[in-house]
C-alpha cells in the first residue's frame, strides 16, 4: 500500500518546492531557494499559512509591490546563473495581475522564475467574488489568464491531485536552457486549503539535470569549414555565453583564432575589457571599434544571441556584399535566425569542440586584421578615457563623468545593476567589464523600475560582494518601494540616483524624430499646456532617506567621488544622490555608432519632423534582410 500524507494543497506544494534540485557539471543546487509574498484573501489561508507552517524549509520574503518581488526574483535568477530561483506568491485581482510585467521580463529574458498567484473559487460557492472578473462568455477564465501569453506553462489547478502532474511540468520548464522563463501555477483560493492524501513519492528528492548538449557533427564539420573560408570574422557574444558559464570557453576560442569579440547588452563581459580580442558592445549602443567590425565582417558568429534590434541596428549593421551567419545557440529557435547556419549547442560545450577542431587546422585570422581592430579598440578607449575625465572637482558631474568615478573605485567583485534609461546606452559603450558578472542589464524588457528589486536579489544570491543599482530619476519614480525591503532585510545595497529632471533618453530619441522631447521632462505646465516651465521641485534623496536609507548627497565631481567610496564600503542599504549636468542632449557619451529603427511621422507640417522623416527614410534604404 502506497504511503500517503495528509496536507493542504499549499502545504504539498511548499513542501514539493523545498525538495526541488538542480545539478549541472556535478554541482547540486537548490532549486527554488526563497518565496516572496504580499497576503490578501487569495493567498493568506492557502500559500500564506503554508509558509508558516513550513517555515523551516522555505524562506520568505516580504515585498511591497508583487512586479517588483518578480524582478528581485529574476535578478536572483540570473546571479545563480538560471540554476537557482524563487517563487512569488500573490493574492487573486490586482496582486495577480501586477505579477505580468515580471513575467514578460523573466521570459523574454530567458530566466526562470515561479509564480503562485491566487485564483477565484474553483467551487464557485459565490460568483462574484472580491476582484473577481465577470466574463459573461466564459465561466473559466480570470484575471489570472493574461499570464498565459508571458508564461513558458501556465496551468490552473482547480482539483488537489492536479498538482502532481502540473508541479513536475512547472519543474521541468524552470530547468530547461531552452524553454525556461515564467511559471504560473494559478491557484484558486479553495483549493489552497483543501487537503488531499499526497503519496510520499511526491515528496522526495528531485534533481533536475540541467543539460549541456554538444554539437551534431554535422552541423560542427560544417561549421568548421565556414570558419576556415573566413577573412573578417567577428564574433557577437550574447547572454547565452553568460548563462552557459561559457566565459572561459570563449577567451580560449578567441586567442586560438584571433577573433574579435563584440557583445550585446546580455553578453557584456564575457571577455574582460581588457582582453585582446573584446571589442566592446556591439549595435545602436555599441562601439565605433565593434560596429565597424560588424559592417565589414564576412562572417557573423554568434553566441547565445537573439539578434534584437538593438544588436543588428534593425537590419542595418550586417551590410557587407558576401557576409554570413553562424549561430551557436542552444534554441534551435534563434540558431536559425538570419538565415545562418545552425550550429545547436549548448554555448560552452560548442565553443569547445569548435576550438578544439579548428585547432587541427590552425586557422587563425591575418595579422593585419588583427592589427586593425586592436587599433581600433586603442582610438574607442582614448574617447573613454576623454567621457571619464573630471578634472573640475567644484562643478556638477556629468553622466559618463559618475559613471567614470564608479569605474575606478570597482574591483571585480563588484556588481553593477541597471535596465533602462540612457544609462544602458552609456555603459554598453563606455563600462569597463571586470569580470563574468560584473555587467548585469536587463535589456531585454528593458523594463523600468528593474534595478533597485533586482540588486536585492542578486545581493540575497551574492551576499559577500558589492551591489550597484544605478537608476534615473525617471526609473526610481516607477518603483522605489523595496528600498523599504533592503532596509528590513539589513541587504547592504548601494543605490546610486541620477537625477537629471526626466526621461533623458527617450527626450533624445523624441528629438530626433521630430517629437521635440514632449512630454519627457519634469517640468511645470506652461502657459501653452506644454511641460517647459521651470524643473519639479522633487527631491528623490528625501523620499529614499524617508524609506529607510542612509542617504549621501553628492553636489560636485569632489563630493560624488567621496560618497561613491563611503557607499561602497557601507554595511547598510546607502542612497548615494547626484544631479547631473543638463547642458548635455542626454550624456555627453558619444552618440549611437549605428542606426535604431523608430518609425517617423509620413505626414507632418512642424519642419522637425520633416526632416526628420527625410533623414529616417534615408536610413531604411541601408536596410538589409538576411532570410
Amino acid at each position: 500500500m502506497t504511503s500517503t500524507t495528509r496536507l493542504t494543497v499549499a502545504q504539498a506544494l511548499v513542501r514539493f518546492l523545498s525538495a526541488q534540485y538542480t545539478e549541472r557539471d556535478g554541482v547540486r543546487r537548490r532549486l527554488i531557494g526563497a518565496t516572496w509574498g504580499i497576503f490578501g484573501h487569495g493567498n493568506v489561508a492557502g500559500i500564506g499559512q503554508a509558509l508558516v507552517e513550513h517555515a523551516g524549509v522555505m524562506p520568505y520574503h516580504q515585498g511591497r509591490n508583487e512586479q517588483a518581488m518578480v524582478h528581485a526574483a529574476v535578478g536572483y535568477a540570473r546571479q545563480c546563473n538560471r540554476l537557482s530561483t524563487h517563487a512569488v506568491t500573490t493574492s487573486i485581482g490586482p496582486g495577480a495581475t501586477n505579477l505580468v510585467t515580471g513575467a514578460a521580463l523573466a521570459t523574454i529574458n530567458h530566466l526562470p522564475v515561479l509564480l503562485l498567484p491566487g485564483d477565484v473559487f474553483a467551487t464557485r460557492p459565490a460568483d462574484p467574488v472580491l476582484q473577481q472578473l465577470q466574463v459573461p462568455y466564459a465561466g473559466d477564465v480570470s484575471v489570472n489568464d493574461c499570464l498565459r501569453p508571458v508564461s513558458r506553462y501556465f496551468d490552473r489547478i482547480t482539483r488537489p491531485e492536479a498538482l502532481i502532474p502540473s508541479a513536475l511540468q512547472a519543474m521541468r520548464v524552470l530547468t530547461d536552457p531552452v524553454e525556461t522563463g515564467a511559471v504560473t501555477l494559478a491557484l484558486p483560493q479553495d483549493v489552497q486549503a483543501e487537503a488531499y492524501d499526497w503519496p510520499q513519492e511526491f515528496f522526495a528528492e528531485r534533481v533536475w539535470v540541467v543539460r549541456r548538449p554538444g554539437a551534431d557533427p554535422t552541423e560542427l564539420a560544417e561549421a568548421v569549414r565556414t570558419v576556415r573560408a573566413a577573412k573578417r570574422p567577428l564574433v557577437v557574444a550574447g547572454g547565452g555565453v553568460h548563462h552557459s558559464r561559457a566565459e572561459d570557453a570563449l577567451a580560449e576560442f578567441a586567442a586560438h583564432t584571433g577573433i574579435p569579440v563584440a557583445s550585446t547588452q546580455a553578453g557584456k563581459g564575457s571577455l574582460r575589457w581588457d582582453h585582446p580580442q573584446d571589442v566592446g558592445g556591439i549595435g545602436h549602443t555599441g562601439t565605433a571599434a565593434a560596429d565597424e567590425l560588424a559592417r565589414t565582417a564576412d562572417l557573423v558568429i554568434g553566441v547565445g544571441t537573439r539578434y534584437t534590434d538593438f544588436t543588428t541596428a534593425s537590419g542595418t549593421l550586417f551590410t557587407g556584399e558576401n557576409v554570413r551567419f553562424l549561430n551557436l545557440n542552444i534554441a534551435p529557435f534563434d540558431g536559425h535566425k538570419l538565415a545562418g547556419r545552425p550550429l545547436i549547442a549548448d554555448a560552452r560545450s560548442g565553443l569547445e569542440e569548435l576550438t578544439e577542431a579548428l585547432d587541427l587546422h590552425a586557422y587563425r585570422v591575418s595579422d593585419s586584421y588583427a592589427r586593425e581592430y586592436t587599433e581600433d579598440k586603442e582610438r574607442w578607449e582614448q574617447r573613454v578615457d576623454a567621457c571619464y575625465e573630471a578634472d573640475e572637482p567644484d562643478i556638477r558631474p556629468t553622466q559618463p563623468q559618475v559613471l567614470g568615478m564608479l569605474d575606478a573605485l570597482v574591483d571585480e567583485s563588484d556588481i553593477v545593476i541597471n535596465a533602462a534609461g540612457s544609462l544602458p546606452g552609456d555603459l554598453h559603450k563606455l563600462w569597463r567589464t571586470r569580470s563574468r558578472d560584473q555587467y548585469h542589464l536587463e535589456y531585454g524588457y528593458s523594463c523600468m523600475g528593474y534595478e533597485i528589486p533586482a540588486a536585492i536579489g542578486v545581493k540575497l544570491a551574492a551576499p559577500d560582494r558589492p551591489v550597484w543599482a544605478l537608476v534615473g530619476d525617471g526609473t526610481y519614480l516607477m518603483m522605489p518601494t523595496e528600498l523599504v525591503t533592503a532596509v528590513q532585510e539589513g541587504l547592504a545595497v548601494k543605490v546610486v540616483v541620477v537625477q537629471n529632471h526626466g526621461y533623458a533618453s527617450i527626450g533624445g530619441l523624441s528629438e530626433t524624430v521630430g517629437g521635440e522631447r514632449f512630454g519627457t521632462d519634469y517640468r511645470y505646465r506652461s502657459d501653452d499646456g506644454t511641460f517647459t516651465g521651470p524643473p519639479l521641485p522633487v527631491d528623490l534623496a528625501a523620499n529614499a532617506a524617508s524609506l529607510g536609507m542612509r542617504v549621501l548627497r553628492a553636489k560636485t565631481v569632489r563630493d560624488l567621488r567621496a560618497a561613491l567610496a563611503e557607499a561602497r564600503a557601507a554595511d547598510t542599504p546607502t542612497c548615494v544622490y547626484v544631479e547631473t549636468r543638463t547642458d548635455d542632449i542626454v550624456s555627453g557619451a558619444p552618440p549611437a555608432q549605428a542606426w535604431w529603427d523608430v518609425p517617423v511621422a509620413e505626414t507632418a507640417t512642424r519642419p522637425s519632423a520633416v526632416k526628420a522623416r527625410e533623414l529616417y527614410e534615408r536610413h531604411v534604404s541601408t536596410r538589409r534582410r538576411h532570410l
